[in-house]
């Protein structure tokens, strides 16, 4: 498997990144505020090499091999690519049956943000103090924006208006139970209206007519955090969603995109989610420099709450912007994750084998590769060692603090990604390792045949 370490960053990584500014959509001189949805792009075919079908069915294994063998899609391909790696498209549908779900995602969120804003009026305008010029222009662009949908819903044909009608009929009697917390969602709504304006304004993307973009990130982490009350809002989600909105440019594209991703990741926005994820990391370090890892744990330290922000929003700032993008749809596609679990299934397989296999059934259980150890465990991982040395000279937290933020916009993807995927290679080498050590002795033949599987699993073809 030596090989595998051996690629070229291009190769490891994918091709190089693109200049700053140069990925869509914020690369438009005048950016426009996001098209309440993105019907054309039901249709839309992805040109990736046997990714897609004639009919419109994507291979979703091969999608996210893609992903992760070129180090992420191009600018052009990511808005269609993410509704389908964030499960807004099914990618079993035809591009016939898309269309209509479109229509049906359309007129289901039409009809949830309509019934929180009935519920309360008084979170339905932004409160502004007029002190920020930008949002007080962005209402303007938002209402304008709000204007032109309306009048295109009155320009359609009677037949689609009747087809919609009945879909709105429909919703309205899904979300007719739905209720809400009064003094919960007014707290939501007012953390969301402080943290929406703190989103990444240098973006152009939130730049002249985009400054209207904050007021459709508002509307979506309202209408999320509303009919998600077990999540409710909490800080930081607004710097995820807006990742969802830049990249597909449509209101109801990214809330149903945001919501699928949610229901994996939300438990990493409550304390004990956050927790368990710091815990995993620190555990992954003491694999991998048990001298750090011990040097970070001291007392004078806080373990790894530093890691926090890396961990929460994807390294979301340590990398260029285009490159933050890509890191997360390399993260995204799961590949390492799925490989590690096929992995230990073919260990555990193997036990059960020598079980059935020897009337000696006293052997201990063997350690795991532990499946838990996700992608970006590695890639925080990388960081760390990659600055081991100044991190040792760290004596206490505000330094440790100090220097970790200090990394904010200076890394670079392609090396980061070429350590980590070494780290992740080297840690299931040595789990396997184990695993042989001192059993080759007895049924040879079957030791070397799960090594061969083993090291197929790694090989990406």
């Amino acid at each position: 498997m030596d090989n595998l370490n051996n690629r070229s960053p291009r190769q490891a990584a994918g091709e190089e990144p693109s200049p700053p500014g140069a990925h869509h959509p914020a690369v438009r001189s005048q950016r426009r505020v996001a098209a309440v949805s993105s019907p054309a792009l039901s249709a839309a075919r992805l040109t990736l090499p046997g990714i897609m079908d004639a009919e419109g069915r994507v291979d979703e294994s091969r999608l996210r091999m893609h992903i992760f063998k070129n180090g992420g899609v191009s600018p052009s391909e990511r808005g269609l690519v993410w509704r389908f790696l964030f499960g807004m498209y099914p990618c079993s549908s035809t591009a016939l049956e898309r269309h209509l779900l479109q229509e049906q995602l359309v007129v289901r969120y039409g009809v949830m943000k309509r019934k929180w804003q009935q519920f309360l009026p008084s979170g339905v305008r932004m409160h502004l103090n007029g002190t920020d010029a930008e949002m007080v222009k962005a209402v303007t662009y938002f209402d304008q924006r709000q204007a032109q949908a309306q009048q295109q819903s009155q320009d359609q044909s009677e037949e689609v208006r009747d087809r919609l009608a009945f879909l709105e009929l429909q919703s309205q009697i899904l979300f007719e139970r739905a209720t809400f917390d009064h003094e919960e969602l007014r707290e939501a709504i007012r953390i969301i209206d402080k943290d929406v304006p703190r989103t990444n304004r240098d973006l152009s993307y939130y730049q002249g007519e985009g400054s209207g973009n904050l007021l459709v990130l508002r509307d979506i982490l309202i209408t999320y955090a509303a009919f998600h009350p077990e999540v409710s809002y909490a800080q930081g989600m607004n710097d995820l969603c807006s990742r969802f909105l830049e990249v597909l440019d449509s209101e109801v594209d990214t809330y149903w995109s945001f919501s699928c991703y949610m229901e994996k990741f939300s438990k990493d926005f409550r304390a004990d989610g956050l927790h368990r994820k710091i815990e995993l990391e620190a555990a992954l370090l003491k694999e991998l420099d048990p001298q750090l890892h011990a040097h970070l744990v001291t007392d004078s330290m806080e373990s790894f709450t530093f890691c926090h922000r890396w961990l929460l929003l994807g390294f979301q700032r340590e990398f260029e912007h285009s490159d933050a993008l890509r890191l997360f749809e390399i993260l995204s596609c799961d590949h390492l994750e799925l490989i590690s679990q096929q992995v230990d299934r073919a260990r555990y397989q193997e036990r059960l084998a020598r079980k059935y296999s020897t009337e000696n059934n006293s052997e201990s259980e063997l350690q795991a590769i532990n499946s838990d150890f996700t992608f970006e465990l590695f890639i925080c991982a990388a960081i760390l060692l990659e600055n081991r040395e100044s991190l040792l000279q760290c004596r206490d937290d505000v330094q440790l603090i100090h220097f970790t933020s200090s990394l904010q916009g200076t890394l670079d993807l392609n090396s980061t990604l070429k350590k980590a995927e070494h780290h992740f290679y080297n840690y299931c080498k040595r789990c396997a390792w184990d695993y042989m050590n001192g059993r080759c002795s007895a049924n040879k033949s079957k030791e070397e045949d799960f090594l061969y599987h083993l090291r197929s699993l790694f090989v990406l073809k």
